[in-house]
Protein backbone atom coordinates (compact mmCIF):
# COMPACT_ATOMS: atom_id res chain seq x y z
CA UNK A 1 0.00 0.00 0.00
CA UNK A 2 2.84 2.68 0.79
CA UNK A 3 4.63 1.99 -2.69
CA UNK A 4 1.00 2.67 -4.80
CA UNK A 5 0.98 5.74 -2.34
CA UNK A 6 4.31 6.81 -3.37
CA UNK A 7 3.75 6.69 -7.09
CA UNK A 8 0.29 8.50 -6.48
CA UNK A 9 2.33 11.47 -4.76
CA UNK A 10 5.06 11.40 -7.08
CA UNK A 11 2.86 11.33 -10.52
CA UNK A 12 0.47 13.74 -8.82
CA UNK A 13 2.83 15.62 -7.93
CA UNK A 14 4.77 16.20 -10.75
CA UNK A 15 1.11 16.47 -12.89
CA UNK A 16 0.71 19.57 -10.84
CA UNK A 17 4.27 20.95 -11.29
CA UNK A 18 4.23 20.89 -14.81
CA UNK A 19 0.88 22.15 -14.79
CA UNK A 20 1.56 24.95 -13.06
CA UNK A 21 4.44 25.54 -15.38
CA UNK A 22 2.31 25.67 -18.44
CA UNK A 23 -0.55 27.58 -17.00
CA UNK A 24 2.09 30.47 -15.92
CA UNK A 25 3.68 30.26 -19.19
CA UNK A 26 0.32 30.78 -20.52
CA UNK A 27 -0.46 33.82 -18.46
CA UNK A 28 3.01 35.21 -18.39
CA UNK A 29 4.98 37.14 -15.45
CA UNK A 30 3.23 39.10 -12.90
CA UNK A 31 4.68 41.91 -12.52
CA UNK A 32 2.17 44.24 -10.82
CA UNK A 33 1.77 43.46 -6.73
CA UNK A 34 -0.35 46.28 -6.42
CA UNK A 35 -3.64 44.93 -4.79
CA UNK A 36 -6.00 45.32 -7.76
CA UNK A 37 -3.50 44.12 -10.00
CA UNK A 38 -3.31 40.87 -8.21
CA UNK A 39 -6.76 40.43 -7.91
CA UNK A 40 -7.15 40.67 -11.91
CA UNK A 41 -4.52 37.93 -11.81
CA UNK A 42 -5.72 35.45 -9.12
CA UNK A 43 -8.97 35.84 -11.24
CA UNK A 44 -7.41 35.06 -14.68
CA UNK A 45 -5.47 32.02 -12.81
CA UNK A 46 -8.62 30.98 -11.82
CA UNK A 47 -9.91 30.39 -15.13
CA UNK A 48 -6.34 28.76 -15.85
CA UNK A 49 -7.44 25.02 -17.20
CA UNK A 50 -3.59 24.72 -16.48
CA UNK A 51 -3.91 25.99 -13.15
CA UNK A 52 -6.71 24.32 -12.31
CA UNK A 53 -6.09 20.88 -13.12
CA UNK A 54 -2.23 21.47 -11.31
CA UNK A 55 -4.65 22.34 -7.98
CA UNK A 56 -6.38 19.29 -8.30
CA UNK A 57 -2.99 17.39 -8.44
CA UNK A 58 -1.98 18.88 -5.97
CA UNK A 59 -4.19 18.22 -3.49
CA UNK A 60 -4.46 14.75 -4.02
CA UNK A 61 -0.51 14.40 -3.59
CA UNK A 62 -0.97 16.10 -0.44
CA UNK A 63 -3.89 13.76 0.47
CA UNK A 64 -1.76 10.78 -0.70
CA UNK A 65 1.07 11.98 1.42
CA UNK A 66 -0.98 12.60 4.49
CA UNK A 67 -2.05 8.82 3.77
CA UNK A 68 1.60 7.88 3.29
CA UNK A 69 2.81 9.45 6.70
CA UNK A 70 -0.09 8.02 8.71
CA UNK A 71 1.17 4.14 7.74
CA UNK A 72 4.82 4.97 7.23
CA UNK A 73 7.77 6.68 8.81
CA UNK A 74 8.66 10.09 7.88
CA UNK A 75 12.10 9.01 7.28
CA UNK A 76 10.99 6.81 4.21
CA UNK A 77 7.80 9.18 2.73
CA UNK A 78 10.01 12.70 2.41
CA UNK A 79 13.15 11.54 0.62
CA UNK A 80 11.38 8.14 -1.74
CA UNK A 81 9.06 11.48 -2.91
CA UNK A 82 11.82 13.31 -3.40
CA UNK A 83 11.68 10.75 -6.77
CA UNK A 84 9.24 13.79 -8.01
CA UNK A 85 12.53 15.47 -8.89
CA UNK A 86 13.70 12.85 -11.40
CA UNK A 87 10.27 12.78 -12.82
CA UNK A 88 9.92 16.77 -13.51
CA UNK A 89 13.63 17.16 -15.16
CA UNK A 90 12.86 14.74 -17.63
CA UNK A 91 9.21 16.76 -18.28
CA UNK A 92 11.20 19.50 -18.13
CA UNK A 93 13.87 18.76 -21.04
CA UNK A 94 11.31 16.82 -23.68
CA UNK A 95 7.72 18.20 -22.56
CA UNK A 96 8.14 21.68 -21.76
CA UNK A 97 11.82 22.46 -24.08
CA UNK A 98 14.14 23.57 -20.77
CA UNK A 99 17.43 23.73 -21.30
CA UNK A 100 18.95 20.90 -18.30
CA UNK A 101 22.64 21.28 -17.63
CA UNK A 102 25.08 18.28 -16.68
CA UNK A 103 25.05 20.05 -13.26
CA UNK A 104 21.40 19.69 -12.51
CA UNK A 105 21.74 15.88 -14.85
CA UNK A 106 24.22 15.41 -11.81
CA UNK A 107 21.93 16.00 -9.58
CA UNK A 108 19.23 13.92 -10.77
CA UNK A 109 21.59 10.61 -10.73
CA UNK A 110 22.09 11.44 -7.13
CA UNK A 111 18.99 12.01 -5.97
CA UNK A 112 17.64 8.98 -7.68
CA UNK A 113 20.73 6.60 -5.98
CA UNK A 114 18.78 8.14 -2.78
CA UNK A 115 15.71 7.16 -3.46
CA UNK A 116 17.40 3.66 -4.37
CA UNK A 117 18.89 3.24 -1.23
CA UNK A 118 15.47 3.70 0.37
CA UNK A 119 14.04 0.51 -1.78
CA UNK A 120 16.31 -2.07 -0.49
Amino acid sequence: MRWLLVWIIVLASTAGNVLQSLGMRHHGEIRDFRPGALGRAAAALVRSRYIVASVVAMAISFFAFMALVSIAEISFAVPVTASTYILETILAKYLLKEQVEAKRWAGVVLVAAGVGLLTV
